[in-house]
């Protein structure tokens, strides 16, 4: 019995194995396959003078520091963090340059 046991579950061991294998593809592939779609798209309106807006996203604005920002928008691995400026409540944009060095955009009011 305990020989049919471990069969069993060596059996399901590899069955799972196999499943999560073949989703961890799947699920690999179809984003590569967006990823090509977006980009080819993104191209295509670039060529274009009429502009399309393709997505829309909506989050909350925490009020942070810029240093703050910068370590969100590391830990996320963006190229850009938008926040609320603690110090005067302001939107300001945190990005990353291609030198490696970052910039702060912020609203002016005049």
């Amino acid at each position: 019995m305990n020989d049919a046991l471990d069969q069993v579950t060596s059996s399901l061991g590899r069955q799972i194995r196999k499943n999560k294998n073949r989703l961890n593809k799947a699920i690999h592939s179809a984003a590569l396959d967006q990823y090509v779609e977006d980009y080819l798209h993104s191209t295509e309106e670039e060529n274009t003078d009429d502009y399309q807006i393709v997505r829309k996203k909506h989050f909350f604005v925490k009020p942070l520091s810029v240093e703050e920002a910068i370590l969100q928008m590391n830990m996320l691995g963006h190229h850009f963090f938008m926040f609320r400026d603690e110090a005067s409540g302001e939107i300001n944009v945190v990005y990353k340059r291609k030198d490696g060095n970052y910039g702060l955009l912020e609203p002016d009011m005049e």
